[in-house]
């Protein structure tokens, strides 16, 4: 009797060992053994087919903290969403063998070991049917640029780190924003470089800015998209994004006479999400944003502003200072304009819970944001702060913040603390000037401080 089951057990493995199945198709997941956090690698999934030619499905679910965007899909309709990658045929190539090809990009912030699961479903002789398979495990070197703090564990990244609250628009990170244009002095003009965050998405897309009058504006770099400059407004349109989770697009502003105002922009940034087309306001900052990596996009949000114009016309920063003293004028204004739109923002948040302005340069740490506000009370119980949580409405977000200290080394203690005490490791220094939100590059100017890592 055993000797019959260890026969049938050996036939049975033989037959589905490797991904070979009796019923002709073949499933074949290829990855390195090692790779390193900050990286990409690609994913090379090979199915032998047959003469299979019907209405197909391949699903791969990954960890969190894993990426994934499209290379080689053999006319597929590609999706990557909920930590799951699908690739859906209505009907198969005729090649009785097709290799698929993706890229993975792996959080810097990750170690540890993972496998991929595959599951290629297929219709034969009017019955659904599927093949299985566990790829070979895939080692994660941790990145040595890294502060070992902040090292997480693949296997438990999804509780661990949080760098949005969950819901509202734009809550998975889609992101679009402007450089501060950058004035070139050989003939006047101005380069204008945006970035797009497209997290998983694939479709159609669009880039609008409204360009002042004076200007006109010429392509630089598209990247895969179709630029037009029609009746004012500069258009960078896709049919299908770019593969990378981050790329960029410039153009030139060519001032029409000499001695131009500098350039006040205004964009949106369109993609469609399901069947609906959502648009985002795209948001300027001073940080390079040709040098952005995916794990610096908390630190970019923190920067992202609305410029601000002097009385003169041209664009204003927030720091000015006369004889001795720093005033923050326009900055006052702008916070007086967005105190309304908070008050709006904010009606249905504890007004306990609001973040109050405070005199002169200071520091908190930032510890959440989200597009929509939560219960402040029930959402960080669990993380045991031993500072109260505040809330403020800025550039579309609701962001939550600890803590108020005058020296930044104070305040960069204090996170390190909140990295080693709780399960947040995204919480970061935000600088304040009499309440209104400043870069720390400023505030520390402003002060005559230090800064330390």
């Amino acid at each position: 009797m055993y000797r019959i089951l260890a026969v049938f057990l050996h036939i049975f493995l033989a037959l589905t060992i490797g991904g070979s199945f009796q019923s002709g198709i073949t499933l074949d997941v290829k990855a390195p053994m090692q790779v390193s956090a900050g990286s990409e690698f690609e994913v090379i999934v090979d199915i032998g087919k047959g003469d299979l030619e019907s209405f197909s499905r391949l699903q791969q679910s990954l960890p969190a903290g894993l990426t994934a965007t499209p290379y080689i899909s053999e006319n597929a309709d590609f999706t990557f969403d909920e930590k799951r990658v699908r690739l859906i045929w209505l009907r198969m190539p005729k090649e009785d063998k097709i290799s698929i090809v993706y890229r993975i990009r792996v959080d810097q912030r990750l170690k540890g070991t993972f496998s991929i699961d595959s599951k290629f479903s297929y219709i034969d002789e009017n019955e659904r049917k599927s093949v299985t398979m566990i790829s070979d495990p895939i080692t994660i070197m941790p990145s040595p640029d890294i502060d070992p703090d902040l090292i997480v564990d693949i296997n438990d990244f999804e509780d661990k780190v949080i760098p949005y609250i969950p819901g509202g628009t734009g809550e998975t990170g889609m992101l679009c924003a402007r450089q501060a244009p950058i004035k070139n002095a050989s003939d006047g003009s101005y380069t204008v470089r945006l970035l797009v965050n497209k997290e998983s998405r694939q479709k159609f897309a669009k880039i609008e800015e409204e360009i002042p009058a004076g200007y006109t504006a010429e392509n630089i770099e598209p990247r895969e998209s179709i630029f037009t400059f029609r009746n004012g407004t500069a258009k960078f349109l896709w049919m299908n994004l770019p593969s990378d989770q981050l790329f960029t697009v410039s153009y030139k502003l060519v001032p029409k006479k000499a001695n131009a105002a500098p350039p006040v922009l205004k964009g949106k940034f369109s993609y469609l999400e399901g069947e609906k087309t959502t648009s985002l306001d795209i948001l300027q900052t001073d940080m390079d944003l040709a040098a952005i990596e995916p794990s610096q996009l908390g630190v970019l949000i923190n920067s992202l502003s609305t410029p601000a114009l002097a009385d003169n016309g041209t664009i204003k920063t927030n720091l000015q200072t006369t004889t001795g003293t720093t005033t923050n004028t326009n900055a006052q204004g702008n916070q007086n304009r967005e105190t309304k739109t908070s008050s709006r923002k904010q009606s249905k948040v504890d007004q306990a819970y609001l973040l109050q302005p405070e005199g002169g340069i200071y520091y908190r740490v930032q510890v959440a944001a989200g597009h929509r506000s939560i219960n402040i009370k029930k959402y960080f119980k669990k993380y045991k702060l031993d500072m109260e949580v505040k809330t403020e409405f800025h550039e579309g977000w609701h962001k939550y913040s600890i803590g108020s200290f005058p020296i930044y080394k104070d305040a960069r203690d204090y996170r390190v603390h909140i990295w080693n005490t709780t399960d947040i490791d995204d919480a970061f220094v935000s600088a304040y000037n009499n309440g209104t939100r400043i870069t720390v590059q400023e505030a520390l100017m402003i002060a005559n401080q230090t800064w330390y890592r």
